[in-house]
């Protein structure tokens, strides 16, 4: 805590200082031009106006570019302090599960038990050491690889049965597919890390008890839009262009609920912009609480049977709960 509120106080000083010299910049010009202005010295007050002019500028955009980078610096302290977190849990697990499997006598029901909260603990620690080496090679991802010819639904439902083992709950309790079959052309990896990472996120963020609506349909003549809402708190207009910034995680780190690294958005918006689609968040329909992520995607192949299809497991009927976004 102690941390926190000292790096919170060292945007204070370049606030102080930058509104200081910008209020005696404006005094001084006042003053220019009064003098001047009496001596009906018009060239010589004229000059003065722009080079003051000049200067105020120039501590406005010194101000704005020094905040943006206290801002990056906390982003990143608080990154680091996540990682470590994240990264010591599942190991200080493991090392405890195993200690009592050596040491004790356990019955087979007991140690099929550990070793399936073990085995949780290697997937979460392998997912966020593979979401570490993902942004560091985002420029180049994919790059290596032809696109190919993908099913949306079949990916999407394969990534909701993860986010489900990862959170330890039903599909069939959470998961609302309205799905109709579109295929894109895509390379796989950029598919699988935009997805893997927004079927996650709306578990984790989701209320209690979690519901997830998935859509996917075309949309546009060579474009298809997939839709991804839930019923948790939902995320702020004042947050919401900023989810998409590296390291950034919405809300105060000292009321923190939920786990996360504030990578998985940033790799998402990067991921989709380069495959030349859009991503947006906006609020779910007809006033219900939560949020929804809703994605173009470029480059819709050849046509599949129309008709909405639903996938094993959903949770519900496909009955249209919320009309689709107007495109």
């Amino acid at each position: 805590m102690a941390t926190y509120f000292r790096r919170r106080s060292k945007i204070h000083l370049p606030i102080t200082l930058s509104v200081s010299l910008m209020v005696l910049n404006v005094t001084l010009m006042i003053c220019w031009i009064i003098v001047l202005a009496q001596r009906s010295l018009w060239g010589a007050l004229t000059i003065g106006v722009v080079a003051f002019t000049l200067i105020l500028a120039g501590l406005s955009a010194w101000l704005v570019l020094t905040l943006k980078e206290i801002g990056l610096n906390n982003r990143q302290a608080n990154f680091v302090d996540s990682v470590t977190h994240e990264l010591k849990s599942p190991i200080a697990s493991l090392q405890l599960y195993l200690e009592t499997l050596r040491m004790r006598n356990l019955s087979e029901e007991k140690r099929d038990e550990f070793h399936g909260v073990m085995a949780n603990e290697l997937r979460r620690l392998d997912s966020l050491i593979s979401q570490l080496l993902e942004v560091g090679r985002l420029d180049a991802l994919g790059d290596n690889d032809e696109p190919a010819d993908i099913e949306i639904a079949p990916l999407l439902h394969q990534y909701a049965e993860t986010a489900c083992l990862n959170w330890n709950v039903k599909l069939e309790d959470v998961f609302t597919f309205e799905v109709e079959p579109v295929r894109v052309k895509a390379k796989k990896i950029v598919l699988d890390l935009v997805f893997a990472n927004l079927v996650d996120n709306a578990v984790k963020y989701a209320g209690t008890p979690p519901e997830v609506v998935i859509r996917v349909k075309p949309h546009g003549r060579s474009r298809v839009m997939i839709q991804l809402a839930n019923n948790g708190t939902g995320i702020s207009p004042d947050d919401r262009k900023d989810v998409f910034q590296i390291f950034y995680r919405g809300g105060s780190e000292l009321e923190r609920r939920r786990k996360g690294t504030g990578l998985g958005l940033y790799i998402v918006n990067t991921l989709v912009k380069k495959s030349h689609g859009r991503i947006q968040i906006k609020d779910r329909l007809n006033g219900n609480p939560g949020c929804m992520f809703e994605i173009e995607i470029p480059n819709r192949t050849f046509p599949v049977p129309t008709g909405a299809m639903s996938l094993g497991g959903s949770r519900k009927d496909l009955i249209q709960t919320e009309p689709p976004a107007a495109s």
